[in-house]
């Protein structure tokens, strides 16, 4: 029948397109886009094409196809196979990994549990004064294993509480009542997995870098380097200066407590002469 061999050609030419962007891109990511809404999806890939970063959305037998075959001119791509699972896209584009992955996620928002899905940390419901009136919602509660009393005519949660561990099911009766409580686990959004930049794999652990503290983290330690070298006086180009004024100043004090007659010295051994003769006079008139 001739619409059965259409169906493999099909696949083939998506393999071969999927190979040559993933050679000729320095930038190769994974991209998981489970539970982002169709039009949301939609949205984020047509602002990320605008910007140069392609996003294509293939099944994954032929994005592990492609990646297999591109693997065998670059063989950095190889280890992505290992992330090809659930919903995956690919992304190629220029540019650096870690901020790729920071870009991404700043389209992650949080979500309500329905039930079922994974804890991605753990879930800590904290303690204090809940919006609910007295009722059964407080054995409901309790019943999915949250803290709930009922204090001064109010329902209460009298302890922070880790309610799911990282990695375990989120039960339908405890997502209900997250949901109840307005604390939502999840992330819905663009997942980046791993990337390759030209000929290095990185990891999602690894991309998972903290900007803010990391330049918080540099900028004390080069005032901290700048200190040193300014103890040691160890010239460099940014010590010099510093250095410079602070062999000025102690010149010009040894001149000074010396005696030793300069134009900036002067002044001070003038000021200096003329307060040790108003003492000699003083004790002279007594």
């Amino acid at each position: 029948m001739p619409g059965r061999g259409s169906v493999p050609e099909a696949k083939q030419l998506r393999v071969k397109e999927l190979r040559t962007r993933l050679l000729s891109s320095p930038l190769t990511a994974l991209v998981g886009i489970r539970g982002v809404p169709a039009a949301a999806l939609q949205s984020m890939r047509r602002e990320l094409r605008e910007r140069g970063r392609p996003i294509t959305v293939a099944p994954n037998s032929a994005i592990r196809h492609a990646i297999e075959s591109a693997s065998e001119e670059r063989p950095a791509l190889r280890p992505l196979l290992d992330q090809v699972s659930d919903q995956t896209a690919i992304l190629t584009a220029d540019g650096n990994p870690f901020s790729l992955y920071q870009e991404f996620r700043r389209t992650r928002s949080p979500t309500p549990a329905r039930g079922g899905e994974i804890a991605p940390r753990d879930i800590v419901v904290p303690a204090g004064t809940t919006s609910f009136k007295p009722g059964p919602i407080v054995g409901e509660l309790q019943h999915a294993g949250f803290p709930a009393a009922i204090e001064k005519g109010k329902v209460v949660l009298k302890r922070d509480t880790v309610i799911v561990r990282a990695g375990q099911p989120i039960s339908r009766e405890v997502a209900t009542m997250l949901t109840r409580l307005e604390i939502y686990p999840l992330e819905v959004g663009l997942d980046l997995r791993a990337a390759v930049s030209r000929e290095t794999f990185y990891p999602r652990d690894v991309l998972a870098v903290d900007l803010d503290s990391q330049r918080a983290a540099l900028a004390r330690a080069a005032r901290g380097a700048l200190g040193l070298a300014l103890e040691i006086a160890y010239a460099t180009r940014e010590t010099a200066p510093a250095l410079l004024q602070r062999a000025h100043r102690r010149a010009i004090a040894l001149a000074v407590r010396t005696g030793y007659p300069t134009k900036e010295t002067a002044p001070a051994l003038l000021a200096r002469a003329i307060r040790e003769a108003a003492a000699v006079r003083a004790l002279m008139d007594h």
